[in-house]
């Protein structure tokens, strides 16, 4: 993930666990290495999310004209 600090992508993952999304598996490595993978929890946010994401998409112009009018009459 580009730009984004080591302390804050750990926060967010453990937050991403801590609420079920995601789990966490340490393997005995040397040095141990760590792999992240969705829960059945996480994996059911697909479907909603696909949803937003078209909606997104269909209402992109109309959000960026409301963006215009109100800076607009702002200005």
């Amino acid at each position: 993930v580009p730009d984004i600090s080591q302390r804050m992508l750990t926060q967010t993952l453990y937050d991403l666990q801590r609420d079920g999304y995601v789990h966490r598996e340490v393997f005995p490595t040397k040095p141990p290495s760590v792999e992240y993978s969705l829960t059945d929890l996480g994996r059911s946010m697909f479907a909603p999310l696909q949803m937003l994401i078209h909606w997104a998409e269909l209402n992109h112009d109309a959000v960026r004209e409301a963006r215009v009018a109100f800076d607009a009459a702002q200005a």
